[in-house]
């Protein structure tokens, strides 16, 4: 399976030029070239495809006196904007007839505030010792926090708003063994604790935001007290990425490294489909939602179980597992949102906490209501028994 591998690039001044020209030009080639596509769909004509857009809008557009700079940066990361934009159509109209699960959005016009981004093939870049050799612009200095697993196929040049740049590596790796222990658990997702797993372990949320909030606070209102088109309303601008960045990263390295224990201890997980859009609505929830990375968990679980192997199965958002007892199956109806202490359920004189309870839940119900065999992810699957 093909995984990236991701290095913090240290560019030196010369170095950082060349890589925004490139970063400018990429940007040019996708617009004119979605521009040119949607003329065409306008004027009801086909589309032309990524040979003949690469030809209009790269080779015939250097040779014009306004894109006369397009051939002071490599040819590779243009070609690989064009080929991008010729695989984001198919895949929005595969979207608009149903043929594609999820929400797939029209191409857009990309902006410089965006983040950037560029793409070298296997012959326009080189490993070369502490250094990565990109073409046309030179030997930048790298940061080899591990080793790569094999050879890379490419490697992206990304650009954050923090101005931190960084190479992603492409690579093919076999499938790591995972020792077989059969154990299952089933995940609930809260607010006062991030997971509670069915065997009774919870986990609280990070809250990197909330220790974060004074300090961006602060960045943020010094920032507008700048001046627009100013620099120092650019250096506070800055300022406040990098702030954001580091809660950002902080909140990541959590969340992966609890994914990937969940997944390499157990065999089999049963997590909760929620619908985080739809929960965030709740202004007195959506920070703490948001602060506790939800989704991205879920986003990390599933990454881990494709590439560890475990069975990763999602249930219905529309089963009630918090709400039946674990043990007897009997359900007192729907409780509310605050209730967090325990329960009674009369049936059994039992109590029990209602997201250990979801949790314990979880390993045992089927998928229900409208999730049910659909399929979340690429290797995810919904529970069947």
């Amino acid at each position: 399976m093909q995984v990236r591998y991701r290095y913090r690039l240290y560019p030196h001044p010369p170095r950082q030029a060349a890589l925004a020209r490139a970063f400018g030009c990429a940007p040019v080639v996708w617009n004119d070239a979605l521009a040119l596509s949607q003329d065409l769909y306008k004027r009801g004509e086909n589309y032309l495809g990524s040979t003949e857009l690469q030809k209009r809008c790269i080779t015939q557009a250097r040779q014009a006196p306004e894109r006369s700079w397009l051939a002071e940066v490599s040819n590779v990361p243009l070609l690989q904007s064009v080929r991008d934009l010729d695989q984001a159509f198919p895949a929005w109209w595969s979207c608009r007839k149903g043929k594609r699960q999820g929400r797939v959005p029209a191409p857009r016009f990309k902006r410089r505030s965006n983040k950037q981004s560029l793409r070298f093939t296997r012959n326009a870049f080189r490993v070369e010792g502490e250094t990565l050799r990109l073409t046309k612009v030179g030997s930048i200095p790298i940061t080899w926090s591990r080793d790569l697993p094999a050879t890379p196929s490419s490697v992206t040049i990304i650009k954050d708003g923090a101005g931190r740049r960084f190479a992603s590596f492409a690579v093919q790796v076999e499938r790591p063994p995972l020792e077989s222990n059969g154990r299952a658990v089933g995940i609930d997702l809260g607010g006062a604790a991030l997971t509670v797993t069915s065997d009774g372990e919870k986990i609280a949320p990070p809250q990197f935001l909330r220790s974060a909030g004074k300090r961006l606070r602060r960045v943020q209102r010094s920032l507008r007290r700048k001046a627009r088109g100013a620099d120092n309303r650019f250096k506070a601008r800055f300022r406040l990425a990098k702030a954001q960045a580091k809660v950002s990263d902080s909140r990541l390295d959590v969340l992966h490294k609890l994914s990937t224990r969940l997944i390499r201890e157990t065999q089999a997980i049963c997590i909760e489909d929620m619908h985080g859009a739809g929960m965030m609505q709740n202004r007195k929830q959506a920070r703490s939602m948001a602060d506790a990375g939800w989704r991205m968990l879920r986003t990390l679980l599933e990454y881990n179980a494709d590439l560890y192997g475990p069975a990763l199965k999602g249930i219905s958002r529309w089963q009630p597992a918090s709400q039946a007892g674990s043990t007897c199956g009997h359900s007192d109806g729907k409780k509310p949102f605050r209730v967090r202490a325990a329960w009674n359920i009369l049936a059994a004189g039992l109590a029990e906490r209602l997201d250990a309870c979801g949790a314990e839940g979880l390993t045992g119900v089927s998928p229900s209501g409208r999730e049910a065999g659909t399929h979340l992810n690429q290797g995810v699957q919904l529970c069947t028994a």
